[in-house]
């Protein structure tokens, strides 16, 4: 008897707390202002790495260049069914969860598993496709390998900051285990036989082999739990009112069974239509526009830069003062500080950590990370060429009543510029190059624009070479102008 009376007492207990639990819940859901801002605001900001067919990719579309996939599908569900519209944003894999958290986008779709490890950072809502892993190879080695096991001694590969990445590192053994950041890099390293399988979700895989006959798919044979191999819906912690809404849409992707019956048969014609065409010609557009921005950061950067050279050359040369010695400290900190960091880092720190304060475009965060990093480095070009000018012009333009701003104005920088022209031009060439580094924040330069094209193409080598060609063209035209005016200046 007193079996059962616990028995009962356990059941209600159970009841009450769960009945708590689902009133907190929905308490919470009713509080957060969520979706009430988003809703607001009319746009939902979607982040996404295209670069992972069928989940998402780029087609050309009536003529324009578009994303595509089963998860931007899923994206516009989602988007219709709360009134507003769907904005899709791209940039690294390894970069969405930041970028969620730090504002920059409203949800992350990307083919994303539901980790116990980012569920720490990030809300997801309930699951709305359930695939799988498999390992591709080039289609010689298929009686090489068989499943992860059979790579003893060899290189796996696959996209960082991924469940694929984690695992391969966890359940492999003699394995070495290579991340990049795009799954186009991958399949070249593999086709180059630089590594021997890549680790990806098992549509991709499929996606790939059927559109490239070298290749070939094997099981991995991968010891994963359910939330390993399922794609959710990710959202910045603490938004349960979106969420809630969110799951109504997943809820009935899932019960319309519309990932398999709609979307990626959609996405299916997409790839078949990259494919009808794949010559460098054909994605002329893509090309152009890599080019275009390549040379906004490139132009934009050189000038503001050079600004904030000459002011922090001046700053660190100043003599004399509580005022100026302060200065000199400052402008000398900053210049040995950006010096010692790599540009990358402080292209996602303008992006996403200033991102927390104001919300920039990518495109005016890469041209502010690399205008404070040339500034740095333009700014001791200027200081040498300033202390190369001879003392006794100085003394000679202050000795005809010139005021020391006029002599340094008038003087000293243009004999300066003259000086240090040669080493502005070398910055203004490494500045072409060095733009290709924003792509990490989805900027369109030149390498994010070839990386879209390879996983578009599944052509791995010739967009690589069409960037090089054209990188050249930039290069060697902005350094035959940079040595007309070098010219110029000696004769003059």
């Amino acid at each position: 008897m007193k079996k059962h009376v616990i028995l009962v007492l356990a059941l209600l207990l159970t009841m009450v707390f769960g009945m708590s639990t689902l009133t907190t819940s929905t308490a919470h859901a009713a509080t957060d202002s969520s979706l009430t801002k988003l809703q607001k605001k009319g746009t939902l900001v979607m982040g996404t790495s295209p670069d992972y067919p069928p989940y998402e990719f780029q087609a050309t579309v009536h003529g324009k260049t578009k994303i595509v996939g089963m998860d931007v599908a899923v994206g516009e569900k989602i988007a219709k069914d709360l009134g507003v519209k769907l904005v899709v944003k791209s940039m690294s894999f390894d970069s969405l969860l930041v970028a969620l958290q730090t504002g920059k986008v409203d949800m992350v779709i990307s083919g994303m598993n539901p980790t116990a490890a980012r569920k720490k950072s990030v809300d997801f809502t309930h699951t709305y496709y359930q695939g799988g892993y498999s390992i591709v190879i080039n289609k010689n080695d298929r009686g090489i390998y068989k499943n992860k096991d059979s790579f003893v001694g060899k290189t796996i590969g696959a996209q960082t900051g991924s469940t694929m990445y984690n695992e391969s590192k966890k359940q492999t053994s003699g394995t070495t285990v290579k991340g990049m950041t795009s799954v186009s890099d991958l399949i070249l390293a593999l086709q180059s036989h630089k590594i021997q399988g890549v680790a990806m979700e098992k549509p991709s895989a499929q996606a790939y082999v059927a559109n490239n006959k070298e290749l070939a798919a094997i099981p991995s044979d991968f010891n994963l739990n359910a939330s390993d191999t399922s794609a959710a819906v990710a959202f910045k912690k603490g938004s349960s009112a979106l969420v809630h809404a969110a799951n109504k849409s997943v809820d009935q992707i899932k019960t319309q069974n519309l990932v398999n019956k709609t979307y990626l048969p959609a996405a299916g014609k997409y790839l078949k239509t990259n494919t009808v065409n794949t010559s460098m010609w054909h994605y002329w557009k893509a090309f152009l526009t890599g080019v275009e921005y390549t040379l906004i950061i490139t132009v934009c950067s050189v000038f503001f830069g050079f600004i904030l050279g000459v002011l922090l050359a001046l700053a660190r040369m100043g003599q004399g003062g509580v005022f100026r010695t302060g200065l000199r400290w400052l402008a000398t900190a900053y210049v040995e500080f950006i010096r010692g960091t790599p540009m990358m880092v402080q292209v996602m720190f303008v992006y996403f950590g200033l991102g927390l304060i104001v919300n920039l475009p990518a495109l005016t965060s890469g041209i502010i990370a690399i205008s404070l990093n040339s500034g740095a480095y333009v700014a001791e070009y200027i200081r040498g060429g300033i202390n190369s000018v001879d003392a006794g012009q100085t003394e000679a333009a202050r000795s005809l009543g010139m005021s020391s701003g006029a002599t340094m104005r008038y003087v000293i920088l243009p004999q300066a510029l003259k000086n240090i022209w040669p080493s502005l031009g070398n910055e203004f060439i490494t500045l072409i190059k060095d733009s290709s580094i924003v792509s990490i924040i989805g900027v369109s330069e030149l390498i994010f624009q070839s990386n879209i094209v390879r996983s578009d193409t599944y052509r791995g080598v010739a967009p690589i070479a069409v960037i090089m060609v054209l990188y050249f063209i930039l290069t060697f035209t902005a350094s035959r102008i940079l040595n007309y005016f070098e010219r110029r200046m000696q004769h003059d």
